[in-house]
């Protein structure tokens, strides 16, 4: 099982600090914040993955390397400019290979059970199934959530349908569902997950855990909190 870490967003909201310093690498709790997901994915054996990155991509890779500091290898999907979350994953396929992979946005901090994600993805054949999302209840910045989650596990695109909830942006994914969209060029992953949904073909699951989307300097300043709670564990 591989996993991909998405790394290539410029931060505008949280600037001026992500002027010099990629989003990802802004400390928390001591710990980049991407190293969190680093650890987490590693804790559940899922040591083989792949970041992204445009913007300051040459600071990711000479703080995090080859991985090797965390237990983990890392191969790096260089973007000249952000590709958006779909155009970035069909250009790091060739990286990802041909079997599920398990995607996560590198801006937030969360607990999320990634074994759990990994055993998910595994049922992905890439036909009646395409992906699997994780969802968590809507923050106060996201009242009208993005999806409605089914009694069956199936999601919808109308999150008035089922229980609506907020996307988490930690996913797994087949590499079927990015077989039409072109490598190097934007392309957004809603309109996938959108259509996939309309066939049935889309599973979900509700997060209750820690869930926090790392979007601003107070939201910045909960996370190190939060983590320096978890340091010395």
């Amino acid at each position: 099982m591989k996993a991909m870490i998405l790394a290539a967003g410029r931060g505008e909201r949280m600037r001026p600090l992500t002027d010099h310093t990629p989003k990802p690498l802004l400390p928390v709790g001591g710990e980049p914040l991407i190293g969190w997901h680093i650890k987490r994915l590693r804790a559940a054996g899922i040591t083989e993955l792949v970041i992204n990155h445009a913007w300051l991509g040459e600071r990711i890779e000479a703080v995090l390397g080859d991985g090797a500091a965390y237990g983990v290898r890392i191969a790096y999907s260089r973007e000249g400019t952000a590709l958006e979350t779909a155009g970035g994953i069909a250009t790091a396929l060739p990286l990802l290979g041909e079997a599920p992979f398990i995607v996560v946005n590198g801006d937030v901090l969360t607990d999320i059970d990634f074994a759990a994600l990994a055993d998910a993805a595994a049922r992905l054949d890439g036909h009646a199934a395409l992906a699997h999302l994780l969802l968590v209840p809507n923050p106060p910045h996201h009242p009208g959530g993005d999806f409605g989650l089914m009694a069956d596990g199936r999601l919808s695109a109308s999150p008035t349908d089922g229980v609506g909830l907020t996307f988490s942006g930690i996913a797994a994914y087949h590499p079927a569902l990015f077989a039409a969209t072109p490598p190097h060029q934007p392309a957004k992953l809603a309109p996938l997950l959108r259509a996939a949904m309309a066939e049935g073909r889309v599973s979900g699951a509700r997060h209750d855990g820690l869930w926090l989307d790392v979007g601003t300097a107070e939201r910045l300043a909960e996370a190190d909190a939060i983590a320096r709670g978890w340091v010395g564990r």
